[in-house]
């Protein structure tokens, strides 16, 4: 990525998306100016879009929104999901003049340039969303200013030379370098604590650890390159696996780690890339959506309860493992395994349960930032899964 942030640069300059096959849309800059390439994938939510752009699980890929109206609140520090902005672009058709909102401390275009973030806005998201459910998510570019007024050929060249996101190993980029702590304590709960989650960060939401706090469990962050050894020495009640970018299948020292966990007995919880990582350690294989699931819309159905939420996703890839009731794990010394949630869209896995080892996962993000707040409960789910193991080992 190059790009400028001079203040002063004019709001009408022009800024161009170019697609991998040949589709050019023209709009004006927004955010910063200069170029950038990524996987040009769309959102569907139409609140949200400060957690959506500091979602690490973004890393990598240009964002369409699909909401026309995008910036209205403007941005504060306090609904960062993540350290920084993760998104390699970001794309809207009518951006705010001005935010209007009381919890507002910037504007969503001051932020994108403020962080380098090259973005387009004034074009037809609706026409280059049906392209992308056509077509299916694509390698792209913006390129705004000086850079959008090279010819279209050079521009497509420099689009369809970038690596593709299937192999992308993101992961380590996006976590964190040191094991950090959060305690209960610091989110109200007034008692000592119940337990510990060693949490891998895979490119984890900070709304996460929170929710596990919020129940009484201390919450160890640790690297995407933490070794069992390291994990096995905080001395977990349980280990999840958060979100992430990325292809799952580069993922060989993640799976072997959680192999261990497995074979440790030690609860396991994983969403979204956890969940590919958890299929995959398990045996089965991953394969990449034509256009995957973005948005904080998306249908469940729990297969256990017949109890269908509304789920918020951000994801490429998905497990293949067969619908149709319990089967043995491929890696067959873990025992049975079943789907245990469905997209109602489209059939696609959203969540397993190890029926002979204390495992489970999920496809979409339970920790509800920017919402819906459906799946709360299985932060619920894994705390008793815990507790279970310890009543069992007479703790």
């Amino acid at each position: 990525m190059t790009t400028t942030t001079d203040a002063q640069t004019g709001a009408l300059d022009p800024a161009v998306l170019v697609l991998e096959d040949g589709t050019v849309f023209r709009g004006r800059a927004y955010g910063a100016r200069g170029s950038t390439l990524g996987e040009a994938v769309f959102s569907t939510g139409m609140t949200g879009y400060q957690e959506t752009l500091t979602d690490p699980s973004y890393a990598g890929q240009i964002v369409v929104q699909t909401a026309p109206h995008i910036g209205n609140t403007g941005v504060n520090a306090e609904d960062a999901e993540s350290r920084r902005i993760w998104v390699e672009g970001y794309v809207v058709r009518d951006a705010a003049r001005r935010p209007s909102n009381w919890r507002s401390e910037r504007s969503l275009d001051e932020e994108l340039e403020a962080q380098g973030v090259v973005g387009i806005r004034g074009i037809d998201t609706r026409a280059l969303t049906r392209r992308l459910r056509s077509v299916g998510s694509m390698r792209s570019g913006i390129f705004s200013g000086a850079e959008a007024a090279r010819p279209e050929a050079e521009l497509l060249e420099s689009v369809r030379g970038q690596a593709s996101m299937k192999g992308a190993r993101l992961a380590e980029k996006v976590s964190v370098d040191e094991t950090h702590t959060i305690e209960p304590a610091e989110h109200g709960w007034d008692r000592e604590p119940l337990g510990t989650v060693v949490a891998v960060d895979l490119g984890i939401k900070s709304m996460t650890p929170r929710r596990f706090a919020e129940r009484g469990l201390r919450v160890h962050v640790v690297p995407a390159t933490t070794t069992y050894e390291e994990l096995a020495a905080l001395s977990p009640d349980g280990v999840f696996f958060s979100n992430g970018p990325g292809d799952p299948a580069t993922a060989e020292t993640q799976i072997e780690l959680l192999r261990q966990v497995l074979r440790a007995g030690i609860p396991f919880f994983g969403i979204c890339f956890g969940n590919q990582l958890l299929g995959r350690a398990l045996g089965f294989g991953t394969y990449k959506l034509p256009f995957g699931h973005r948005g904080i819309n998306q249908p469940v159905l729990d297969r256990r309860t017949g109890k269908v939420e509304i789920t918020a996703q951000n994801h490429g890839f998905a497990v293949d493992a067969p619908l149709d009731g319990p089967v043995t794990a491929p890696h067959e010394e873990f025992g049975r395994v079943e789907v245990s949630h469905v997209c109602l869209n489209d059939d696609v896995v959203e969540g397993i349960s190890c029926l002979d080892v204390p495992a489970f996962s999920v496809q979409y993000h339970p920790e509800a930032a920017a919402g819906p707040h459906d799946a709360a409960y299985l932060f619920d789910r894994f705390t008793d899964l815990m507790n279970a193991r310890a009543q069992k080992a007479g703790k």
